[in-house]
């Protein structure tokens, strides 16, 4: 009987194109205006870069050369976790935070020049793969310039100070980001000036759109104003570090986080809480109000949840690959996190030098046959150039749809328990999926 990955192998071993088919799009079931985007897009698996962790050396030059391999991978679009300076005073452990950025238009000597990042972003063109940069609009280091220029661009305490980001203040569970002091966007000026140094990174060096940190923190209008003067520059692709159904509707936003999915159903099921109803009941009880062009970001991992949460084994153990099938398949944009084809086994240190251990890039098959089955199928589209799960018959411990879009037709079954499952004519082993 075969095993979960030679059902794969065989499901998807013919050459499938890396090009990304246009589907036709399916009618918004929320009545939601149509909003475009990017060819590139609609079929495309997204890949998280950590350059100081990437690589011994932590620089882009060291990420460049890697680059023929993640184009092998089947990835399309890196997204590099923010690469300015980091702030000196108020600095957690000995290199900071990548996201207490002490200038906004510079790059972190630990990474190397602004001529390696132009020369990053090139090489990335030239494969034929887009690249988008973490942006920190909410907050910046204490010792960004603007802290001493421009104090009325900050939020202040009673006492007019600037003082750090804090959360739930004066309630229970009040919590301090000491290394870092909020903006305020009642600042006209301040929009000005968040918008030109986001426009530098387009223009100066090439990127090709913004995940955005704790997006709804900043006021959406500033996310519209800044995704229309933006795109004037050129059309970019923009995903929010956020849930929040507006950046949606607002279209601000291509792209937002489905928590949901990873926090509520992928963890419980892969630490044996829950099983297959759970994500049964998840698909459908969807939240109400995004609209059918909202792309959501499905993933196992990211860096927060690397350094904070857990690494795959601790959080999913032997479901991991299971899970990874259904993030593929279920409507939305994958994300692969560095490390995950390598198996990345530990806890990437936030604050510190922690170098991934690439090893023999164990999952680089697994995630290329992912990859791959992604692009040829027009049906597995995000937002409105895909088509809606429709679940089918299955034992209580398998979960199974179909997607169909015309003529193209996927199926899945996944086996979400660690007993032998048999779905129709087919035996899942343990963990087990079928794609068709």
């Amino acid at each position: 009987m075969p095993n979960r990955r030679t059902v794969l192998t065989a499901a998807t071993s013919l050459a499938l194109p890396m090009t990304h088919a246009t589907a036709t799009a399916t009618t918004a079931a929320s009545g939601a205006a149509d909003m475009p985007h990017l060819p590139w897009s609609r079929q495309a698996v997204i890949y998280q870069v950590n350059v100081r962790q990437y690589s011994a050396a932590g620089s882009f030059k060291a990420v460049q050369a890697d680059l023929p391999r993640l184009k092998a991978l089947g990835v399309d679009i890196l997204w590099l976790m923010p690469v300015q300076p980091i702030g000196k005073l108020n600095r957690k452990g000995r290199l900071g935070s990548y996201y207490s950025i002490s200038d906004y238009t510079a790059v972190n000597p630990e990474f190397g020049t602004l001529a390696d990042a132009r020369a990053f972003v090139a090489a990335a063109h030239g494969l034929g793969l887009k690249v988008i940069l973490d942006w920190v609009a909410n907050h910046t280091a204490w010792d960004h310039g603007w802290t001493t220029a421009h104090k009325d661009w900050y939020k202040l305490n009673a006492k007019g100070e600037i003082y750090p980001v804090t959360f739930n203040e004066g309630q229970p569970g009040e919590e301090h980001w000491t290394d870092v002091v909020a903006l305020n966007y009642k600042s006209q000026p301040l929009c000005d000036a968040m918008i030109d140094a986001m426009a530098f990174w387009v223009r100066e060096v090439g990127m090709d759109g913004f995940r955005c940190d704790v997006a709804s923190l900043v006021p959406t209008d500033f996310w519209v104003r800044a995704r229309k003067d933006l795109d004037a520059i050129k059309p970019l692709f923009m995903l929010a570090e956020s849930d929040a159904v507006e950046l949606h509707t607002s279209g601000a936003f291509d792209m937002t986080y489905d928590w949901t999915l990873a926090d509520q159903v992928f963890k419980k099921i892969g630490k044996g809480e829950a099983g297959a109803s759970l994500l049964k009941d998840w698909l459908a009880k969807q939240p109400a109000g995004y609209p059918a062009h909202a792309y959501r970001m499905r993933f196992t991992s990211n860096h927060d949840f690397n350094s904070w949460h857990g690494t795959d084994a601790e959080l999913y153990g032997d479901a991991h690959q299971a899970l990874a099938v259904l993030s593929f398949t279920l409507p939305g944009m994958p994300l692969i996190y560095n490390g995950q084809e390598s198996r990345l086994d530990k806890r990437l240190a936030f604050f510190e030098k922690d170098p991934i251990a690439w090893r023999g890039y164990e999952l680089t098959g697994f995630y290329q046959q992912l990859t791959a089955f992604k692009h040829r199928h027009p049906a597995l589209a995000a937002g409105q150039y895909g088509a809606p799960v429709k679940l089918l018959e299955a034992p209580a411990d398998v979960v199974a749809f179909e997607r169909r879009l015309g003529d193209d037709v996927v199926r899945v079954a996944v086996n979400l328990s660690r007993s032998e499952q048999i779905w129709g004519p087919r035996t899942l082993g343990p963990w087990g999926w079928y794609l068709s």
